[in-house]
C-alpha cells in the first residue's frame, strides 16, 4: 500500500536542516513523490515520465531519518542522470555515479549528519555502490540509527551455524563466509544461499 505524502510533511522523514536542499530538487524537477510501506527487495524507486506521468519516486517510510535521504538522493541522481542522457547509459554506470556523488557532496560537510555517516558518505562519494544495500559499510552505520528490534541482528553478528529467520519466515543456517556474503542454508529445503553480511534477521533458538 502506498501513501501519499504532502511535501510539507517530508520533513519528519528527513536530517534536521536537509529539507530546503530536498525541496529544492523536488520542486525543480516536479517530483511525484510517494513514501510506501516497506518493502524487502528495495529500500526506493525511481521512474522517468511517461504517458501516466513525470518524475516519479517511491521511497520506504520505515527507514531511519540518514538512511531515506540517502536512497532519496540516489533516486534523485537517477533522475538527474536520466535528464542528461535519458536511457543511453547503464542503470548504475559511471555517469550515475557522477551524478550521485556531485548530489553527496552537497549534503556533507554541513553538520547535518553524524560523523559516522558523513564518514561512510564520504567514501562512497569516491566510488558509489549501486544501492546503499550495496554498500556494506554505509548500510552498516546506517542501521546503526535503526530502531532497536527484539532479537534481531545482522548476520555477520551471529555465530557460525546459528539458526536465523528472514522476513519472510523463512528459517537458514549460517555458514562460512565467501569473499563478501556469507553461504547459508535454507534449513527446510537444504538450498544454499548467500548473504550480505549487514542483512538483519531474527535469530531463532535451535
Amino acid at each position: 500500500m502506498k501513501q501519499e505524502a504532502p511535501l510539507h510533511a517530508l520533513a519528519a522523514y528527513l536530517p534536521e536542516g536537509t529539507f530546503e536542499q530536498v525541496m529544492a530538487y523536488l520542486n525543480q524537477y516536479k517530483v511525484h513523490l510517494t513514501v510506501t510501506r516497506e518493502r524487502h527487495s528495495i529500500l526506493g524507486d525511481y521512474r522517468h515520465p511517461d504517458r501516466k506521468g513525470g518524475h516519479r519516486i517511491s521511497i520506504n517510510g520505515n527507514l531511519n531519518r540518514y538512511a531515506f535521504l540517502v536512497t532519496l538522493l540516489h533516486e534523485i541522481s537517477h533522475l538527474t542522470t536520466y535528464m542528461q542522457y535519458a536511457n543511453t547509459v547503464a542503470s548504475h554506470g559511471k555517469e550515475w555515479k557522477q551524478h550521485f556523488s556531485n548530489i553527496l557532496k552537497e549534503f556533507v560537510g554541513k553538520g547535518y549528519l553524524p560523523a559516522d555517516v558523513e564518514g561512510a558518505l564520504r567514501q562512497s562519494i569516491r566510488n558509489p555502490a549501486a544501492s546503499s544495500c550495496a554498500d556494506d559499510e554505509l548500510m552498516r552505520v546506517l542501521k546503526r540509527y535503526d530502531r532497536k528490534k527484539d532479537n534481531h541482528f545482522l548476520v555477520e553478528q551471529l555465530p557460525l551455524h546459528q539458526l536465523f529467520r528472514t522476513k519472510d519466515g523463512r528459517v537458514f543456517r549460517k555458514g562460512e563466509r565467501i569473499r563478501k556474503r556469507y553461504r547459508c542454508e535454507e534449513v527446510a529445503t537444504k538450498r544454499m544461499y548467500l548473504f550480505s553480511p549487514v542483512y538483519e534477521v531474527e535469530v531463532v533458538a535451535a
